[in-house]
C-alpha cells in the first residue's frame, strides 16, 4: 500500500527476490512454498495463519515501545539482594554492548573464528580467580541462583562416592531466591536441604557439603574460617557465595578456605535489566577442576609456535557421556562475562577498590547520619548494605514516604529496613535517604555531615583483605578511554561475527539481533530496573511479558507459558519438572524413564539426569532420524515406567521427521508425554506447532536476544493431560520478581577437537589417558603437544605474571 511504512522483515531477513530465486534454482524448487511442501509432512501443515497482530514497521515498533517504556517506574532502588545499579563505562557500553561486533558472534565454540573473545572470558576468569582468592574459574555461569545449585552438584558428586552422602546444609541467611532454586534442584536428586543458622549448625553423618553467603541477604560480613574449619573436619566441603567488588577490600573466601566460590558478576558494569540475563562467576580449586560446570578457557599453542585461546575443559561432557555428563550448561554468559571482564581491565585493581572504598564510605555515612534521625544499625559489620531498624511503628510510613521520594528499599518481616548502596550512589542520594527516614520517624531535618571523619576503611584483622589481585598487565594497562578503546578492537578484529561475514555454522543460538530490537536494551526504562521491584512499578515489562506468553501460546498452540527458564538447559530442566509433577499428581511417581533419541542435544539427557529421571536411548537410522522401531520396542518395554519422550523438532540435523506424529503416539499410547526441544523453532512457525504434532511440553528460543537467548516452556492441556502440571510448575517455579513477599520485595576429560592447529591444554609431558586415544585417531596431535615450561611468547608470557597456580590458564606453569 501507498501509506504503509517498509516492512520490518524486508530489512532484517536480507535475501530479497533475486537472491531467493537463486538459491531455490540450486535446489531445484520451483518456488518457496513448493520447497516448504516438500520440507513439512503435510500432515502438520497448518491450513490457516496464526491469529497474530499485524506487525510493525522498526519505526512505528521504537514508537510505540517508548510508550510502553514510559510505565516502567524508574527509582532509586536500594533493594540489593544480588542486584546493584551500576555504571557502565561509555567506552564499554558503545564498544561492547551497543557493537554487533560483540553481540552478533556465535557462541565461541569454534575456536578459530573466536579468539578475541577467549581472550576477552580468559580476562573474565583471571579477574574472578584472583578477587575469590581460589585456583581456577570457569567463563561464567547462567546466573548467581543456578550457580549456587552448580555448587551443591558438583559436591555431591566428588563427595557421593560411597552413596551415603544426601544431605546439604544451607545457611538461612543466603539470598531467598538461592534457596528456592536449590531446592528445586535438590529434590529429585533425593539430596535433603538442612537449612538454618550457620553459626549453631551441626555436621553429623551424611552431610556432604554446606553452602554459606558472605556479605548475606542482610548484607552482614562473616569471617568463615572457623565454620569451614568445622565442617571439613566433619568431612563437608564448602561453597561460600559473594560480592566480587567487596573482595577488593575483604578477605576472599579462598583464603579461609573454600572450595567453590561464586557470585554473580551484575554490578561490574551490566545493567539491572529487571533481573538479566547477567554472569554469574564460579571459582574453586584445582584438584575439582574436572567436574567444573561450564567451560574453562586455556591457553594453548598452535602450529607455529602462536599463542592460542580454546574452550580447553569440557568436564560436561555433553556430546561424549551423554546422560552421564556432569552438568547440563552448555555454554557462558559471553557478551555479559566479557562486559564485566572488560570492566575490570579499564578500571584494574586500584580503581575497582577506589570504588568499593567509595560505596562503603557512603554506607558508613548513612549509618552515622540515620543514628541522628533515631534509626539504629543492626550489621555489625557490612560493605555497602545497611540493616536498619527504624521505631516501633515506623517502617510502613518509611515504606510510604519512600515511595513518594521515587526511592525503594527492602522491607523484612519484623519491621526493619535493608538499604544497600552501589556505585552509583552520591551524597545526594544519602541526603534523599536520611530525608525519608526523617520524616517518617518525626524527626526534625539535621544537616548532613559530608566530612570523611570516621567513614575509612576499618575492618577487623582477619576481614580487611591484605593480598594483591590483578597483577597481570592486562589489568593495568588499558585505563584511558582511548587505550580501552583500541584494545577492545583489536580483540574484536580477531573474530567473526554477522558484522563480519556469514558464519559457516548451524545452532539454536544464531539468530541476527536487529538494531531496532538491540536499541531497548540500554534504555533506563528497561535496564535500570531492580528485579524485586513491586509489579505494579514494573507494568511496562508486564504489558510485554503478556503480549509475549499470548503471543507464544497462538504460535505453538499450546496453553500455558513460563519466561523463567534462562537458557535451554534450564527450560529442558524446567520443562521435565513439569512433567515429573505431572505424574506425581496422578501418583505415579514410578514413571521415571526417558526416551531420548541418540541424535538429540547433549543436554538433553544431562537435563533428564538432573530431574531425577532415566535415560534409555533411542537409536537412530543411517539418515540420522529416529528409528522408529526401536522405540516402539522401549516404549514398550518400560510401559509401567515411561515418563516421556525428549525429542526436537526439526530434529538436530535439521529434518522435518516424516513420522513425528506416529512417534508422539506410542509414547503417549504406553503412558508417558512428549518433550519437545524447540532448539529450532523459528522453522515452525505459522507452518505447524507442538500441539499439532502431538507434543505436550516444549522449550523454545525466545527470538532475539545477545550471547545467551532465554528459553521459554509451554504445556498443552490437551484432553487435559498436564494442564494441571502446568499450573502446579508455574507455581513452584514462580518468579520472585513476581512474588512480592517480605523477603524479596519490592568421568574424564576430553577435549573438543575445533582444529589440528590448537592443541591440549599446558601439561605435563606424560599424556592423560583420553590424550592418548587423540593421539591414536590423529598422531599429528600429539606432535603438537607442549612439553613441561615451555615459554609463551608475545603478551602472556610467564615472566610478565607473578607465579601462581597452573590453572590461571593464561600461561604455562612457571
Amino acid at each position: 500500500m501507498i501509506f504503509e511504512f517498509e516492512s520490518f522483515h524486508s530489512r532484517h531477513i536480507g535475501p530479497g527476490k533475486t537472491e531467493r530465486d537463486a538459491m531455490l534454482k540450486v535446489v531445484g524448487a520451483s518456488s518457496l512454498d513448493a520447497l516448504i511442501d516438500e520440507a513439512i509432512p503435510s500432515r502438520i501443515r497448518l491450513t490457516q495463519p496464526l491469529d497474530l497482530p499485524n506487525g510493525q514497521s522498526e519505526y512505528e515498533f521504537l514508537r510505540d515501545l517508548r510508550r510502553l517504556a514510559a510505565r516502567n517506574e524508574v527509582f532509586k532502588s536500594y533493594i540489593g539482594l544480588g542486584y546493584h545499579d551500576c555504571i557502565t563505562p561509555s567506552v564499554i557500553l558503545r564498544n561492547v554492548l551497543e557493537n554487533p561486533g560483540w553481540y552478533t558472534p556465535y557462541t565461541p565454540y569454534q575456536a578459530e573464528v573466536a579468539q578475541g573473545r577467549l581472550e576477552a572470558l580468559l580476562n573474565f576468569q583471571t579477574m574472578v580467580r584472583d578477587l575469590t582468592g581460589m585456583e581456577v574459574a570457569n567463563a561464567s555461569l547462567l546466573d548467581e541462583a543456578t550457580a549456587a545449585a552448580e555448587a551443591m552438584t558438583m559436591l555431591h558428586r566428588i563427595q557421593n562416592k560411597s552413596g551415603n552422602s544426601a544431605r546439604f546444609f544451607v545457611a538461612d541467611s543466603c539470598f531467598p531466591q538461592t534457596i528456592d532454586v536449590l531446592s528445586a534442584r535438590a529434590e529429585p536428586l533425593g539430596i535433603e536441604l538442612i537449612i538454618g543458622d550457620w553459626r549453631s549448625a551441626k555436621f553429623g553423618d551424611g552431610v556432604f557439603g554446606a553452602l554459606v553467603q558472605t556479605p548475606d541477604e542482610a548484607g552482614t560480613v562473616h569471617d568463615l574460617r572457623d565454620f569451614i574449619t568445622e565442617a571439613k573436619g566433619a568431612g563437608a566441603l564448602v561453597a561460600v557465595a559473594t560480592d566480587l567488588l567487596a573482595l577488593t577490600v575483604l578477605t576472599p573466601p579462598g583464603e579461609m578456605g573454600a572450595d567453590v566460590v561464586f557470585g554473580n558478576s551484575q554490578r561490574f558494569g551490566v545493567p539491572l535489566g529487571y533481573g538479566g540475563p547477567h554472569a554469574a562467576f564460579f571459582a574453586t580449586v584445582e584438584k575439582y577442576v574436572r567436574q567444573v560446570p561450564g567451560r574453562i578457557i586455556g591457553v594453548s599453542v598452535d602450529a607455529h609456535g602462536n599463542p592460542a585461546y580454546r574452550m580447553a575443559l569440557q568436564t560436561r561432557e555433553q556430546h561424549i557421556r551423554r546422560e552421564k555428563a556432569t552438568s547440563n550448561i552448555c555454554t557462558a554468559q559471553a557478551l555479559l562475562a566479557n562486559i564485566a571482564g572488560f570492566y575490570g581491565v579499564y578500571h584494574g585493581p586500584k580503581g575497582l577498590a577506589a570504588i568499593a572504598r567509595r560505596v562503603h564510605a557512603y554506607a558508613k555515612l548513612l549509618e552515622r547520619e540515620l543514628a541522628k534521625v533515631g534509626v539504629a544499625q543492626r550489621n555489625e559489620v557490612f560493605f555497602d548494605t545497611l540493616h536498619l531498624e527504624p521505631p516501633a511503628g515506623a517502617a510502613e510510613r518509611v515504606r510510604k514516604t519512600a515511595l513518594a521520594s521515587r526511592i525503594r528499599c527492602r522491607y523484612r518481616a519484623g519491621g526493619t529496613i535493608n538499604v544497600a548502596l552501589d556505585e552509583t550512589t552520591t551524597a545526594g542520594d544519602v541526603e534523599s535517604i536520611v530525608k525519608v527516614f526523617a520524616a517518617a520517624t518525626g524527626a526534625g531535618p539535621a544537616p548532613i555531615d559530608h566530612s570523611a571523619n570516621g567513614l575509612v576503611l576499618d575492618y577487623p584483622r582477619g576481614l580487611a583483605r591484605t593480598s594483591p589481585f590483578l597483577a597481570h598487565p592486562v589489568f593495568n594497562q588499558h585505563h584511558s578511554e582511548t587505550q580501552m578503546m583500541r584494545y577492545i578492537r583489536s580483540l574484536e578484529r580477531k573474530d567473526v561475527g554477522l558484522d563480519t561475514s556469514m558464519i559457516p555454522l548451524g545452532s539454536c543460538t544464531m539468530k541476527l539481533n536487529a538494531a531496532s530490537e538491540m536499541l531497548p536494551v540500554t534504555w533506563p526504562e528497561f535496564s535500570k530496573l531492580h528485579p524485586f521491584v513491586p509489579v505494579e512499578q514494573a507494568a511496562g515489562y508486564q504489558q510485554i511479558f503478556r503480549e509475549l506468553e499470548s503471543a507464544l501460546c497462538k504460535i505453538t498452540g499450546l496453553a500455558a507459558v513460563s519466561l523463567q527458564p534462562n537458557a535451554g538447559s534450564q527450560a529442558e530442566f524446567a520443562g521435565l519438572m513439569v512433567i515429573r509433577r505431572f505424574f506425581l499428581s496422578r501418583s505415579e511417581p514410578e514413571r521415571d524413564v526417558v526416551l531420548i533419541p541418540s541424535s538429540a542435544h547433549g543436554t538433553n539427557p544431562a537435563s533428564a539426569v538432573m530431574a531425577g529421571m532415566r535415560v534409555v536411548v533411542v537409536a537412530s537410522t543411517a539418515e540420522g532420524d529416529i528409528n522408529v522401531a526401536d522405540l516402539k520396542t522401549k516404549a514398550e518395554e518400560h510401559r509401567g515406567r515411561l515418563a516421556a519422550l525428549m525429542v526436537t523438532y526439526p530434529s538436530t540435523h535439521g529434518v522435518f521427521e516424516e513420522r513425528i506424529q506416529e512417534i508422539c503416539a506410542i509414547v503417549h499410547e504406553n503412558g508417558g508425554l512428549v518433550y519437545m526441544d524447540g532448539a529450532n523453532m523459528n522453522a515452525q512457525v505459522g507452518l505447524t506447532t507442538p500441539a499439532v504434532i502431538g507434543a505436550d511440553v516444549q522449550s523454545a528460543q525466545d527470538f532475539c536476544h545477545p550471547a545467551r537467548r532465554r528459553r521459554t516452556w509451554h504445556g498443552t492441556n490437551r484432553s487435559q493431560r498436564v494442564s494441571r502440571a502446568v499450573s502446579a510448575g508455574a507455581s513452584a517455579h514462580q518468579d520472585r520478581r513476581c512474588a512480592g513477599d517480605s523477603r524479596g520485595r519490592g568421568g574424564s576429560m576430553v577435549e573438543r577437537e575445533h582444529s589440528a592447529d590448537l592443541i591440549c591444554l599446558y601439561q605435563d609431558a606424560r599424556p592423560r589417558r583420553d590424550d592418548r586415544g587423540h593421539a591414536s585417531r590423529d598422531p599429528q596431535r600429539q606432535l603438537h603437544q607442549v612439553a613441561a615450561g615451555a615459554p609463551l611468547s608475545g603478551p602472556l608470557c610467564a615472566r610478565e605474571r607473578p607465579r601462581g597456580p597452573r590453572n590461571d590458564l593464561r600461561s604455562p606453569p612457571a
